[in-house]
């Protein structure tokens, strides 16, 4: 038997990345791009590698090309970790695991390192597999903050938990992390949203812009752990702007919520750095009238189009800086 299951890729429509700082945000999931983990038992522990495992290239620039887009590292670890975080977390539940070995295997379709949460899709989906394989049922409020753990405390990536939260419940989340909460029970205050229509997103990203958003985020938590006032009031800010962008969505109130989104990022420059060809695609966007701020970390921008042909010229002004384009699916149809 092979148990199955998939995570989505996800975008922050607002508040990130105070996500990481007892923040609110606003999310969702994008069901375009997913990644899959299989599992069956087999006669010995396995992991098969997935293509960003490669070990064999056809050539040195081929190499080179791969490292320069991708980075050094893979999937493996993410599932190594995972594997042994979820029997970590069964011992400490006093949960008792069957001894039958199992072979996985993962794939994703996410594009890598543009801020889209590909890493934690891995993760979510390799729980949800494991969950299924050792039949252990996970409380669903606590699975986003096992899902950090892994990349957390095993591999000491600097992470918040945005991500897990909506790749766990999916759909749009809204997601209070109040230092209270969190510190005392592990988890935040997490609401699923379903307003009666979708605002008009589109999503953009270059698949050959990529950086690992453990590095913005390391740069930021420094700040934070320094006390800058800065940085501490921008994290209010953004618990403000969420709120007032949840109002906006649930609304209907486009206008609104285009102007928070675009206050989201303004606010981030002042805290962050922008790489260059990021901040490109923003500008772009915002050029033909658009809305823009980072899905998550770079690499990949959301925003508002008013119409169809607001939307084509979006699609023109970005193809110039050889990015993708699309519309984001959220909710099954």
């Amino acid at each position: 038997m092979i148990y199955s299951a998939i995570a989505f890729a996800r975008a922050g429509m607002v508040g990130n990345p105070s996500d990481g700082y007892f923040g609110k945000t606003l999310s969702f999931v994008i069901r375009n791009f997913k990644a899959t983990v299989r599992l069956w038992e087999s006669p010995h522990f396995e992991i098969v590698p997935d293509s960003g495992d490669l070990t064999k290239f056809e050539t040195v620039d081929a190499f080179l090309g791969d490292v320069r887009l991708h980075g050094y590292y893979g999937g493996m670890r993410l599932i190594k970790a995972t594997v042994k975080r979820f029997h970590d977390y069964c011992r400490q539940n006093n949960r008792e695991l069957h001894k039958r070995n199992f072979t996985v295997q993962f794939d994703t379709d996410i594009p890598r390192l543009v801020g889209l949460s590909g890493s934690s899709a891995i993760v979510v989906a390799a729980l949800r597999t494991l969950m299924r394989f050792y039949e252990v049922e996970i409380p669903k409020h606590l699975l986003p903050t096992l899902t950090l753990s892994v990349e957390r405390e095993e591999l000491g990536i600097a992470a918040g938990m945005q991500d897990r939260v909506v790749q766990t419940y999916e759909g749009i989340v809204y997601m209070d992390l109040d230092r209270k909460l969190v510190e005392s029970r592990g988890y935040g205050d997490y609401q699923e949203l379903h307003p009666s229509r979708l605002p008009p997103l589109y999503l953009a990203y270059d698949p050959n812009c990529a950086e690992s958003s453990d590095i913005p985020h390391r740069h930021l938590r420094s700040l934070v752990d320094a006390g800058d006032k800065t940085v501490i009031e921008a994290m209010q800010k953004f618990r403000d702007l969420t709120d007032r962008g949840r109002d906006a969505l649930m609304s209907g109130d486009w206008d609104q919520l285009h102007q928070i989104m675009d206050a989201n990022f303004d606010l981030r420059r002042t805290i962050m750095p922008i790489a260059p060809a990021h901040l490109r695609m923003i500008e772009a966007a915002r050029s033909v009238g658009a809305s823009a701020k980072f899905a998550g970390s770079g690499g990949a921008i959301i925003g508002l189009y008013h119409g169809a042909r607001q939307y084509q010229e979006l699609v023109d002004a970005l193809a110039e800086l050889r990015c993708v384009v699309l519309r984001p699916a959220i909710f099954e149809t």
